[in-house]
């Protein structure tokens, strides 16, 4: 009955997770002007900027710290160890849900494409195919295990866990974290780029760095020499570039 019980809990994180990142891509759409975070503004300037980045912090943190192992070993002597996973995925699509809705538009215009033009309908392929990229990163990865169900069925079938094997496949061959990378091409391709838009891509472009860097630190100490030869030969973030990582004692 327990382990019925923490399928089920991981169902729920899941679809909140998983709602939570629809709402995201909706939000910034320019599709559904109801949700958009391109509103009137309400607040003064200096106020809304405020509030936004104490927004992204308040999901940022969270989102980073219970990553982390020290507080995975920490959370599983309070919760049992198979919804570990599914714990963070629900903290994190709550507070995605926060942050959307509670962004203070700021107003102002940096770019508008005009509708029907050529542009326009190469601005919104990006944007899909952006959101696309990092959808099927979560499956190149493992989608279940990364969103926690593969941790509460095989419990439920009374299989224990193993850890995911590193592999080097399909979009991993070109950048290291594609999925971010996803993220930011649905960032920043848009038509019609606001003031509000604007900050909101900065912000979350700048957590994806920070993030991909912090994931990169935990990658080094499980998978060794593996990782650090990936690093040399694969870019960070940006595909068929010839950067490297600098690799962290």
């Amino acid at each position: 009955m327990k382990t019925l019980l923490m399928f089920i809990y991981s169902i729920i994180c899941y679809l909140i997770g998983f709602a939570s990142l629809l709402f995201w891509i909706l939000s910034i759409s320019h599709l559904i002007p109801e949700i958009s975070i391109d509103r009137s503004p309400e607040v003064p300037f200096y106020y809304a900027i405020l509030k936004n980045i104490a927004l992204v912090l308040l999901f940022a943190i969270p989102h980073s710290v219970m990553a982390r192992k020290p507080f995975k070993n920490w959370i599983t002597k309070v919760l049992p160890r198979p919804i570990e996973r599914s714990t963070y995925v629900l903290q994190a699509g709550i507070l995605l849900f926060v942050l959307i809705w509670n962004w203070e538009p700021i107003g102002g215009n940096i770019w508008t494409v005009e509708e029907g033009s050529i542009l326009f309908y190469i601005l919104y392929a990006f944007f899909f195919l952006g959101w696309i990229i990092l959808f099927v990163s979560t499956f190149l990865i493992n989608h279940f295990d990364l969103f926690g169900l593969r941790q509460t069925y095989l419990e439920l079938l009374n299989k224990p866990y193993t850890n995911l094997e590193f592999k080097v496949i399909s979009l991993y061959k070109y950048t290291r974290h594609p999925l971010y990378l996803g993220g930011i091409i649905g960032l920043w391709f848009t038509p019609t780029m606001s003031a509000t838009h604007l900050v909101f891509a900065i912000l979350l472009t700048a957590y994806f760095f920070i993030g991909a860097l912090y994931e990169e630190k935990d990658l080094k100490k499980d998978f060794k020499s593996k990782y650090l030869s990936y690093m040399k030969k694969t870019p960070m973030m940006i595909p068929f570039t010839k950067g490297k990582a600098k690799e962290s004692e």
